[in-house]
């Protein structure tokens, strides 16, 4: 028995350590991950802390508030921040939000919200959730918000959220003055005040309340000398309510209030989502100033602010109203108020673009426009505003009575924080978004409305024309030319897709040697083209689909550097200038063979990828991965190394330099050890081509881009029509009234655009000189390329037709290209009347029928007459 016991008991131990020795791996592991959190619990030490956005509030009575020069008087409503801005010469006043928003029939209570508000504010989150927020309901009609004066400012600190209401019931009272409010109150209301105020006295503290004893008098200072009772945290809205008509029959007084909430020292924070934006007002001569300084933004990480705009409807009119909203489509395009077109949409275009440093899956139309205003004129007066500082991150959009609520208003939204969206995983169908980290240090938001005492859109143009003259100054002088600018842009080569021993290989496909390019130009020269600006595109580094400019290597099929530079000088002593093109935003078909590596030199998106770009089916709309090879755009320095790479060329041949890009096109770059935001590349940009020009150097640019037309001695490509917008319902020459005389620019090649006629009726129109794009190679050599737009190209096939053109067009209008415009008006809907310094008229007719101006002219049918 005993045995048995024995054998028992052993049996007994070995199982025992059999099983402990099985537990020892997993107890060791389990012991390195508690280790572990240890280490990392200790090493993060303290938890950082929730954010805290400061939550404004208006304390003061409803004053006046002015800004005065001999110009203007600017009044603003203390309690809703409203403003009217008065011409004193003329009277004509014109106000920040419109009248009778309140009570609008047409509105929804949302869109009267928006009407009487002066910021609105869109803020996301990381699922691309977005929500609008309108300053009136969120701050204004809340009361939160501060206003601060100074010499020659006016600033509003808008705190901008769904926060809880504020009260008029004493946070902080001493017992004497509560003794004697509760004297006059029923005992059912001392009772419920007895259970939602606390007493603090310090001699006689709980023990709770001993423990936080510092914390306690640092909130409220005034216990250290005498008893107090504070409400309780956390209070029902229900309760406060009651509480609040309990204290006000007892006679309380919101000065009362004002006093006491300044005995809690306590940071009032709000737990949901605020925002803070100040909205500064100056005033400069003639016209208003208003920014928005972005340092001064305060949000939650959690919740960036994705758009902002200002003065969304700043002289909204009525359906009473006569007049127009001017936006900036084409050279400039009208919208009549209350031109019933709500079945169309409404008007939005990006400012210079889409922001290439920004990824996108498909393009369907890709809105733009070239420079910086937008305009109202309302029964005879008008005004302009100019976007300066944070126009690159700027919309335009406008909208007609009818739609939402019944007024007219166009404004200027801008995207504040970029974004881009990626996939969490295969297996989820959810994707997050990731946003930049901030906004840039210094930038803002800045518009600039100038007052004009007249409803004519001449006029507006006129004035826009004195600021880009105050603006650039000598950089805007009027030129003498007295014959057409012609832009003569020359192909040399393409790339072509060759079976080399079986293998597919790139090279550069010839279609105009330097030799040819010289013959061509001049030959044309000997027939009458003296004022041409020829660009040689496709010259160097493959072809017009060019490598990236980290050096510059002609093509050896189009000659050697002596008959390019022998090109270059026969122009020259013809008085013709050589441009030599290149592309410098970006690397086409390059490796780091071409001094490319993806990895260091692309520029980032905002997901930290590199700007990895396609090109986009016009059928599909999508990219187009399988017929085009994807390019990259490249890192913002790297773009300015890529100018002066092309400038010390252009410049070691005696030439100009055209930048395919630069003018035209503006991008960010989110690398995050050195981003360069969208304003920072205009800026240098813009400091590039000054320097440039300062040195001599002639320059060509496409679009032409406000910020760099000044700098320019020809623009082509200059996009005059714009976009047939429906609810748009005339095109003018805006930009072309303030600019012509002082800049040569040109419409699209006439021998490229789909409508030869029309292009040629607009330039006539819009002030433009001529274009056209050679290549000696006949059109049948693009076969099997992707350079299907040169088929109309061939020299030959057009040099009869292109020289027609000219003479015609020269022969009338070449004596205006050192005048300004100074007049355009519809004389019916499809007849123009644009006049010059000198009484020179231009009739241009684009109905298929004769039609007869008012003095008498005949203008045959899609045809232009000029009368001097």
């Amino acid at each position: 028995m005993k045995k048995e016991k024995s054998v028992r008991k052993a049996e007994f131990q070995a199982a025992l350590f059999r099983q402990l020795k099985s537990l020892i791996v997993p107890f060791i592991i389990l012991a390195i991950i508690l280790i572990g959190v240890l280490v990392i619990s200790f090493s993060q030490g303290e938890a950082e802390p929730e954010e805290v956005v400061r939550v404004n509030g208006y304390e003061g009575e409803e004053t006046e508030i002015t800004l005065e020069n001999d110009k203007l008087l600017f009044s603003m409503n203390s309690l809703t921040t409203q403003f009217s801005v008065t011409m004193k010469e003329t009277g004509e006043t014109w106000t920040s939000n419109p009248e009778g928003a309140a009570e609008d029939s047409a509105a929804l209570e949302i869109e009267k919200n928006k009407l009487q508000s002066t910021v609105l504010l869109t803020y996301s989150t990381q699922n691309g959730v977005d929500a609008l927020l309108d300053n009136y309901e969120y701050s204004i009609a809340k009361g939160i918000y501060e206003i601060e004066t100074g010499d020659g400012y006016i600033k509003v600190n808008y705190s901008i959220g769904d926060l809880e209401q504020e009260y008029v019931v004493p946070l902080v009272m001493e017992e004497d003055r509560m003794e004697e409010y509760l004297s006059k109150m029923g005992q059912r209301e001392s009772l419920m005040i007895g259970e939602y105020y606390k007493k603090l006295d310090i001699n006689d503290l709980s023990k709770s309340d001993k423990a936080a004893k510092d914390e306690l008098t640092a909130r409220y200072p005034s216990m250290e000398t005498t008893v107090i009772y504070v409400l309780r945290d956390n209070v029902k809205a229900s309760i406060q309510t009651k509480l609040q008509q309990y204290f006000e029959e007892a006679g309380y007084t919101y000065e009362e209030y004002v006093e006491d909430k300044e005995k809690d020292k306590q940071e009032k924070v709000s737990e949901k989502s605020v925002f803070n934006v100040s909205v500064i007002y100056r005033l400069d001569g003639d016209d208003l100033i208003v920014e928005v300084p972005f340092d001064d933004l305060e949000y939650k990480e959690d919740y960036p602010i994705y758009y902002l705009s200002v003065l969304p409807y700043f002289g909204a009119s009525g359906t009473t109203d006569e007049g127009f909203l001017f936006v900036p489509e084409g050279g400039g395009a009208l919208i009549e108020f209350n031109n019933g077109k709500t079945s169309q949409n409404s008007y939005y275009s990006n400012v210079y673009g889409w922001d290439m440093g920004q990824d996108r899956d498909a393009v369907v139309h890709d809105t733009r426009t070239y420079f910086n205003v937008f305009g109202e004129s309302k029964n005879d007066s008008s005004f302009i505003c100019m976007l300066e500082d944070g126009v690159p991150y700027a919309s335009i959009q406008a909208d007609i009575s009818g739609r939402s609520h019944s007024y007219n208003y166009v404004n200027a939204v801008y995207s504040v924080l970029h974004r881009e969206q990626y996939d969490v995983s295969d297996r989820s169908t959810q994707s997050m978004f990731v946003y930049e980290d901030g906004t840039a240090e210094g930038e803002g938001i800045v518009q600039r409305y100038s007052f004009i005492d007249s409803g004519d859109y001449v006029d507006m143009a006129e004035d826009y024309r004195s600021y880009l003259k105050d603006k650039y100054g000598d950089y805007l002088t009027v030129n003498d030319d007295t014959e057409t600018p012609v832009a003569l842009e020359i192909i040399g080569a393409v790339d072509k897709v060759k079976q080399v021993f079986g293998v597919p290989v790139s090279s550069p496909l010839e279609l105009t040697t330097y030799k040819e390019a010289q013959e061509m130009v001049e030959e044309l020269y000997g027939e009458g083209l003296s004022n041409m600006s020829v660009k040689l595109s496709g010259w160097m580094n493959g072809g017009v689909q060019q490598k990236m400019l980290d050096s510059v290597n002609l093509i050896s099929d189009l000659g050697s550097k002596k008959d390019l530079q022998n090109m270059i000088d026969s122009a020259e002593e013809k008085g013709i200038a050589v441009y030599l093109n290149g592309i410098t935003n970006y690397a086409m078909d390059s490796g780091i063979t071409d001094g490319f590596f993806v990895y260091t030199d692309a520029a980032k998106f905002v997901s930290k990828e590199s700007a990895k770009l396609n090109v986009y089916d016009t059928v599909t709309y999508e990219k187009a991965e399988e017929d085009r090879d994807p390019f990259y755009l490249l890192k913002a320095d790297l773009v300015y190394e890529m100018m002066d790479n092309l400038a010390d060329a252009a410049n070691g041949y005696h030439a100009g330099v055209s930048f395919s890009d630069i003018g035209y096109e503006l991008s960010s770059d989110f690398y995050q050890k050195d981003p360069t935001s969208r304003q920072m590349a205009m800026e240098e940009q813009a400091e590039k081509l000054k320097s440039l020009d300062d040195n001599g150097t002639d320059i060509m640019i496409n679009m032409g881009n406000d910020y760099a037309v000044a700098y320019a001695d020809m623009v082509t490509n200059m996009d005059l029509e714009g976009t047939e917008y429906s609810i748009i319902d005339k095109k003018i020459p805006f930009y072309q009234l303030a600019i012509h005389g002082y800049v040569n620019y040109t419409g699209e090649a006439l021998n490229l655009t789909q409508n030869t006629q029309n292009e040629l009726l607009n330039s006539a129109e819009y002030g433009a000189g001529l274009a056209f794009t050679f290549m000696k190679e006949s059109a049948f050599e693009l076969q099997n390329t992707l350079y299907t737009e040169y088929f109309g190209a061939d020299y030959s096939a057009w040099h009869d037709e292109m020289l027609e053109i000219y003479t015609r067009y020269n022969e009338e209008l070449g004596h205006t290209f050192n005048q300004k415009m100074v007049g355009h008006e519809y004389v019916t809907s499809e007849l123009t009347c644009t006049i010059y310094e000198d009484g020179t008229k231009v009739y241009v007719n684009y109905s298929y029928d004769e039609l007869q101006a008012d003095d008498g002219t005949v203008v045959p049918a899609r045809d232009y007459v000029v009368v001097r």
